[in-house]
C-alpha cells in the first residue's frame, strides 16, 4: 500500500498540473502517458509543500547526511524548500549550491552557502541520464566531503541504455541510496485507487510493461 505522504504528493501534483496524463515524448524518444514537470511548482505555497513533502522522503529513507547540496539551477530553490521544510521538523541542516560559472570576485569559487563537509545529501527532481548526480559527485569530492545519497521527487523506474534505470545505475556506479517520493508503481496503485483516472491506468501499466525495471 501507498504510504499516506506519497498518495498526497500525487494528488498535490494532480491538483497543481505539474503531474499530467495523455502522450508525451520523453527525451529517450519514447511516447510517455504521464509527464511530470517540477518547475510548475512555481509559487511560495507549492514550494513550501513540495519542501515538506521531500522532507518526509528524506526521513523515511533514513539515511545519514550532515548537510544537502542542490545542484544549480533546479536544485537551488529545491534545497532552500527542503532545509526550511526539516527545520520546521527540528532537524537543521547546513545547506549549498554550486553556480554554473565560477566567480572571480567577491567570495569567489562555485560553491555558495555552508562549507561542504561530511556526508552530502544531493538533491534533485529527477535522473534522466545521471549527468546532474555525476557533476554533483565531483564537486563534493573536489571540496574534500562524501556524496552520501540522492534525493529525488520521481523515480520513472524505466530502463536507460541498457537493463538498469537511471536510479539503478547510479546506485550501482556510486554506491548511494537513491530516494524519490515516489516511484512508477506508486503512480499506478494511486490510478488503481481513483477511479476519475481509470482511464489511464492501462496506458501506464503497459509503459511499465514495455520499460520499466523491477
Amino acid at each position: 500500500m501507498v504510504s499516506d505522504f506519497r498518495q498526497a504528493f500525487i494528488q498535490f501534483a494532480i491538483e497543481r498540473k505539474v503531474l499530467r496524463f495523455g502522450e508525451f515524448k520523453t527525451k529517450a524518444g519514447r511516447m510517455s502517458p504521464y509527464f511530470f514537470n517540477a518547475g510548475l511548482f512555481n509559487d511560495g505555497e507549492s514550494l513550501h509543500k513540495l519542501g515538506q513533502f521531500y522532507a518526509k522522503a528524506i526521513n523515511a529513507a533514513g539515511f545519514p547526511f550532515d548537510m544537502l547540496f542542490g545542484p544549480a539551477y533546479k536544485g537551488i530553490p529545491l534545497v532552500s524548500a527542503i532545509v526550511i521544510a526539516l527545520a520546521e521538523t527540528g532537524r537543521n541542516y547546513p545547506f549549498c549550491f554550486n553556480r554554473k560559472e565560477a566567480k572571480d570576485h567577491g567570495e569567489g569559487g562555485l560553491l555558495v552557502g555552508a562549507p561542504m563537509q561530511g556526508q552530502v545529501l544531493i538533491v534533485d527532481d529527477v535522473i534522466s541520464a545521471g549527468t546532474s548526480v555525476r557533476e554533483s559527485v565531483a564537486l563534493i569530492k573536489a571540496a574534500g566531503a562524501m556524496p552520501g545519497g540522492v534525493v529525488i521527487a520521481v523515480d520513472r523506474m524505466e530502463r536507460g541504455t541498457g537493463q538498469l534505470s537511471a536510479v539503478q545505475e547510479v546506485q550501482q556506479l556510486y554506491g548511494m541510496t537513491v530516494a524519490s517520493i515516489i516511484n512508477l508503481d506508486d503512480l499506478i496503485e494511486y490510478l488503481l485507487n481513483h477511479q476519475d483516472l481509470a482511464k489511464h491506468l492501462h496506458a501506464v501499466q503497459r509503459y511499465r510493461e514495455q520499460y520499466g525495471v523491477s
